[in-house]
């Protein structure tokens, strides 16, 4: 008998087509606002970390992910042609006909595949997108049924993207360590041999309401670091900062990377795990690829020692596992940090 596949559900892609917004994706509380102010992120130049200028990088690198827990870099490596070419593989799935896609579609009980959010109770409001998640790295873990056949390019562009982002991930945590003076692998050996990597393809149809409907729901990333290839035109993330939502501004050819909760805790509350949402937009639709940064899950995390001391106490228990806390956790509609963070006695 052929595996089953959830192929009931109906793709926010064909909702948009037909017009259409169930109540299940309509947020009540408010109008959603997608012209808020534009975040001032900083641009770190990569390229630089080498050269006499790299302290004075490493300061904007540091003031950012303390500011809003996210930075833009440039002269990350990758040529201008190439990320076209990322951009293009997820256009072109997407735009497959629903028979094609639906050979990578996700299973009821799993994220990994094609397919959009996993219904969980019926009070939940759903996100405004289609999504293709893959599991990258290590290579022993990837399910390559899952990895499209079609563009026919799709699984060797992804595979070179994937080499890039390892080798980027591991600078950055680098780079991270040392603009706090710390030993330079003290992040990434947390993060230990098996740390994996996820892809995530979202894709965002036009909304028809965009003023009651958002593309993902407000969440913080439970990874270590999240880097973001962003739509060339198209905004629509926003981070929220001091209890107002600002708009994340497009770097062409930048990546956005943005500190997870992981490292949070790691740097022991230094660098800010940003909570984060999309609007959606009525004219145009948006495509973008995050890939995340993911530690052992066998490997406990904690502060790193050098960072506790009488100003600023140890914030976070150690954690092994977080992912499985972080799923917990969002069900319910919490913070899944909070559940590692302890409670001071005194201010």
């Amino acid at each position: 008998m052929a595996e089953t596949h959830e192929t009931v559900f109906k793709s926010v892609q064909e909702l948009a087509n037909d017009n259409q917004v169930p109540e299940k994706y309509i947020h009540t509380q408010g109008s959603i606002n997608s012209s808020s102010p534009l975040l001032d992120v900083p641009v770190v130049d990569l390229s630089l970390l080498t050269s006499p200028a790299r302290q004075q990088e490493l300061n904007k690198l540091q003031s950012g992910l303390k500011f809003c827990g996210c930075i833009q870099v440039i002269n990350h490596g990758l040529a201008d042609s190439f990320l076209d070419k990322v951009h293009e593989i997820s256009k072109q799935f997407f735009a497959l006909p629903a028979e094609e896609k639906l050979k990578y579609a996700r299973t009821v009980d799993d994220i990994y595949g094609y397919g959009n959010d996993s219904v969980l109770s019926d009070k939940q409001k759903l996100d405004w997108t289609d999504r293709l998640y893959l599991n990258v790295f290590p290579e022993d873990i990837r399910n390559l049924k899952l990895w499209p056949q079609k563009p026919e390019c799709f699984r060797e562009v992804l595979e070179e993207y994937i080499k890039n982002m390892k080798l980027l991930s591991e600078s950055l945590l680098k780079a991270m360590a040392a603009s706090l003076n710390l030993e330079e692998n003290c992040f990434l050996d947390q993060c230990g041999e098996r740390g994996d990597m996820i892809a995530r393809f979202n894709f965002y149809p036009p909304c028809p309401t965009p003023e009651v409907v958002l593309g993902v729901k407000p969440h913080a990333d439970a990874s270590a670091i999240t880097i973001l290839l962003q739509d060339k035109e198209v905004e629509g993330l926003q981070v929220l900062k001091d209890d107002q939502w600002f708009r994340v501004p497009i770097v062409p050819y930048g990546l956005l990377v943005n500190v997870g909760d992981q490292v949070e805790i790691m740097s022991n509350g230094i660098f800010k795990s940003p909570v984060h949402r999309v609007v959606t937009n009525a004219e145009r639709e948006r495509n973008t690829l995050a890939v995340f940064i993911m530690p052992d899950v066998t490997v406990a995390i904690g502060p790193v020692e050098k960072l506790i001391n009488e100003e600023r106490p140890r914030a976070y228990k150690d954690v092994k596992n977080y992912v499985e806390l972080f799923f917990q956790s969002y069900q319910h509609g919490k913070r899944p940090i909070e559940t590692a963070m302890i409670c001071q006695e005194q201010d």
